[in-house]
Parts: structure tokens; sequence; C-alpha cells
């Protein structure tokens, strides 16, 4: 199989992570004033028990070919973490001569087992979502419709949580801590485009959030990558107010790519009686979600 030319995305991603270090905070000795912030290449080939024309090939882009070894020197050297050295390690399989990744299911094109729509509407305290790497909505429960009522009211857009915080005036509100919000966005996303990079939906997103967000286009040249997995935060919802809920992302192992999302509310806080009221506001609502809108990806 080809292999894919990713080499700027290479370069970029080691020389981001390279300026953010010091010399203090490898044990390096810092000598002499440096043009530009960060480690130089030789010292991250020292660190890396490399030779510096050979780490220089590789921020250059060339890691087509480069063993796990080598991958992992470099990661322990500019001190990335799970989520980066993960982002690493696809780049450079992506890279590679040998195979990639398999191609995610389109948005367009995958519609949820009758048996997952189940699950999601028998779980009932919290929203319940099924998105991909792009973070399109692909299937959800009656409250994750109602919480994110303004992500499916966009027309001629796919529900989509990246081009509603970026494109959604509405999700200036919504979001309390939007910089938050965006910045869990964008890594999302960079982690995914690291994961298969031959993805053209989501090509297309980026190079349309890009062109129409400088927010965003800031964001995404930054490389930040992160695992998305467990945490709280806080939402504004326009029908019953301030809420802050826990979630928990669960990897879909039927469905590679996929994540099941359930927010939940603390027992007796008054987030949870707030999440009860919005149960409540979208049973009277008595509209239900069309089955194909509520699911299509790949």
């Amino acid at each position: 199989m080809e292999h894919m030319d990713n080499r700027a995305e290479v370069s970029d991603f080691l020389r981001s992570r390279r300026a953010r270090l010091t010399p203090r905070q490898v044990g390096l000795p810092s000598s002499g004033t440096r043009r530009v912030p960060g480690l130089r290449r030789s010292e991250v080939a020292t660190l890396a028990g490399l030779s510096v024309e050979y780490y220089t090939r590789l921020e250059r882009g060339a890691v087509s070919g480069a063993s796990s070894e080598m991958l992992h020197a470099i990661a322990v050297a500019l001190r990335l973490d799970d989520a980066e050295r993960a982002y690493l390690f696809d780049l450079a399989r992506a890279a590679g001569p040998v195979g990639r990744t398999p191609r995610r299911r389109s948005a367009r094109t995958w519609v949820p087992h009758e048996s997952l729509q189940w699950v999601l509407d028998a779980i009932t305290v919290g929203p319940a979502f099924v998105r991909n790497g792009r973070m399109d909505l692909l299937a959800c429960n009656a409250l994750a419709r109602a919480f994110y009522k303004d992500v499916f009211d966009m027309p001629g857009q796919r529900p989509n949580l990246a081009h509603h915080t970026f494109l959604d005036e509405r999700a200036r509100d919504f979001y309390p801590d939007w910089d938050l919000f965006a910045d869990v966005a964008v890594s999302i996303l960079r982690t995914e485009a690291g994961r298969d990079p031959h993805d053209r939906e989501l090509q297309d997103l980026v190079g349309q959030l890009s062109t129409r967000s400088p927010e965003f286009a800031a964001r995404w040249g930054r490389q930040d990558v992160r695992h998305h997995g467990t945490g709280s935060k806080t939402w504004n919802h326009d029908v019953v107010g301030e809420m802050t809920l826990a979630f928990e992302g669960l990897e879909m192992a039927a469905e590679p790519g996929l994540t099941l999302t359930v927010y939940v509310a603390e027992p007796g806080s008054p987030s949870a009686e707030r999440l009860s009221l919005l149960a409540s506001w979208a049973a009277s609502q008595q509209t239900p979600a069309p089955r194909d809108t509520a699911a299509r990806t790949d």
C-alpha cells in the first residue's frame, strides 16, 4: 500500500514539542543566547541517543522506517505524554510503507445497530451518545438530543460538536468556559488526524473550520493532542440553566473509532435536579428523532 506523505505534520509536531522545553527542564546546561525558544536539535539528539544528522532527518518528516525504539527514545527526550506519544507513533505508522490505518466508518453511511439504540434509550439518568473522532454525533438517547438541541439545530449541517463549538454563536453561552471546550475539540480532531490521515471528511471539516474560524486555526497550529475519556465540565443550558456533569467515554470494541459517552450529575445536587427538569422538558416536546439524522458516519 502507498504510504502517506505527512512530513509537514511530523515536522510541525516535533518542532512544537521541542520548542516548549528548556535545557533546565531536561537537565542540560543552558549556554548562550537562543535565537528561538526551546531545545536545540542537537540537545534532543543527545537526550535520545541519536546522531544530530539522523534526528534532523526525522524532524524534517522522514519518519518512514523509524523503529519503535527510536520513536520511544524521541518521546522520552521530548517528554511526550501518553496522548502525544500515541500521536507520534500514529504519524510514523501513516508514513510507513506497511498498511494504513483501517478507514473509519463514514457519517454519511453508518447506521447504529438497533440494539445499540436500545442501550442508549435504556440510559435515562443522563445524556448518552455515540461519536466518532471527527466529533459527529451518530446516535443518542432522548436526553442527549435535548441536551445538545442546538447542535441538532444547525441547518444543512450534520450534528458535529466541533462545528457547533466554533461556528455557532450560541456555543459561547452553552460553554461557560468556551476556551476549554475549544481546546478539547481541536485536540480530539488533531488526535484523529494522526490516527487516520486519509479521512477525507476530517480533512474537509478541518479545512472548513480553519477558513471560517481564526480561533480554530490558531489552536490547530499548536499541534496539541490529548486523550479525553473522563472528567467533569460545566454547561449552561438555555432551558434549565447551569449544570456540572461528570462524563465517561467508552471506546466501542465492536466499532473501532467510535466512543460511547455518558454524562451524569452528582446524586442530589442542583445539577441532578436540572438534568431531571431537562428530561421532563424533553418528554414534553414529543419530537422523536428521525432515525437517519441521529446517526451517520465513517
